[in-house]
């Protein structure tokens, strides 16, 4: 890498506004930016006319292209069809059939944006890549560590999904939304520059299940894997039965098609016996839970018993709690108060204020 141009970026463009206005401000700071459209997906999967797929469709190229073309940057199209299958959308569906609740915006950040977006742009000579994540990378000023921290605007954060950074790969990443207090300004950018992605609406679903339909997608992936089974009470009886698995999800209340006289949620799933546990409002809060493949982002900062404020969901709030190490590479977060949903698969995200500290996977409620 000793040929890389530090004026030279790689933004990963798609096809929506963040990305748009990212590579705009980056060409006026004076980088030479470089477009590229990750194809994640196969042909036969995109539909053009049809926004679905978020990043993923043929239309969401053209929207990056035009705003290339707009911004008199070079664009390319690149494959990453078989990494985003196997990284991203294998695990997805082994998760599902596993009982968790997987978060692939957070696979699809380690493996493809972070790690081969960043491989592909130094093979083009340049130094940087950058997204248009609502997050700021800093250099501490003590340490000369990189550090993540939370954007200005707080609404539309994305820090709990970029825990898994390396130093290294902060060093080469470039986000430059992070200062803006809020998306309205960013869109307000866009308009005044006449980008086509100026009004195009945040994407809500995940880029690959079309409609949202989780069950129905790893259905159609795996048939005859998924069969239906009992909802069981918290003492083990048979309450019902459901659909399969992969349809529920800790915490869920709605369509469950089941009646116990009182509102019925998801406490648990138990995929060896292919079983729903069902409880009340009350039993889906927890104090304590068990997480593996942590990643810290600076752990020299990091210790035994640390105070921090724990998030273990993509729009919860953050908690405070407490983080004990263990000799299995497992992490031990004691809340303060219990929070709602503790659910395997998900990520757990620590906080010290604004800034990111890093994150594991949840194992397990303890309780």
């Amino acid at each position: 890498m000793t040929n890389l141009d530090k004026n030279k970026v790689v933004i990963g463009m798609s096809g929506g506004v963040d990305s748009s206005v990212a590579a705009y401000i980056l060409k006026q700071q004076g980088y030479e930016v470089i477009g590229v459209t990750m194809k994640i997906w196969s042909d036969t999967n995109e539909d053009s006319d049809d926004d679905t797929g978020g990043c993923c469709g043929l239309s969401a190229v053209d929207d990056a292209r035009r705003v290339a073309n707009r911004l008199n940057i070079p664009f390319y199209v690149m494959n990453f069809k078989e990494q985003f299958e196997e990284k991203v959308v294998q695990y997805f569906i082994d998760e599902y059939i596993e009982g968790r609740t997987p978060n692939p915006c957070i696979a699809c950040n380690k493996y493809m944006k972070f790690d081969e977006l960043l491989r592909r742009a130094h093979g083009l000579g340049a130094y940087y890549v950058a997204t248009g994540h609502y997050a700021k990378i800093k250099q501490d000023d003590g340490s000369g560590k990189y550090v993540i921290e939370k954007s200005n605007a707080i609404s539309k954060d994305q820090t709990y999904a970029l825990y898994n950074f390396t130093q290294e790969q902060l060093k080469h990443t470039l986000m430059p939304l992070g200062e803006f207090s809020s998306k309205e300004d960013v869109r307000k950018i866009a308009t005044e520059l006449g980008l086509s992605t100026a009004t195009k609406p945040d994407s809500q679903e995940i880029c690959f299940v079309k409609d949202n339909d989780y069950g129905k997608f790893i259905q159609e992936r795996t048939p005859g894997k998924i069969k239906p089974g009992s909802f069981i009470d918290i003492q083990g009886n048979v309450i019902g039965s459901h659909h399969g698995i992969t349809n529920y999800t800790i915490g869920q209340r709605k369509g469950l098609g089941i009646a116990i006289g009182k509102p019925a949620y998801v406490i648990d799933i138990i995929p060896e016996k292919n079983e729903v546990v069902i409880g009340e409002n009350s039993d889906v809060f927890g104090y304590e839970l068990l997480a593996d493949d942590v990643n810290l982002i600076n752990p020299v900062s990091f210790y035994n018993g640390i105070e921090v404020e724990a998030q273990i969901r993509y729009n919860a709030k953050p908690s405070k709690a407490k983080i004990y190490t263990r000799d299995d590479h497992q992490i031990h977060v004691v809340f303060e108060n219990p929070v709602r949903a503790i659910t395997p698969g998900q990520a757990v995200v620590f906080y010290d204020g604004m800034r990111l500290l890093g994150g594991g996977t949840i194992i397990k409620k303890v309780r």
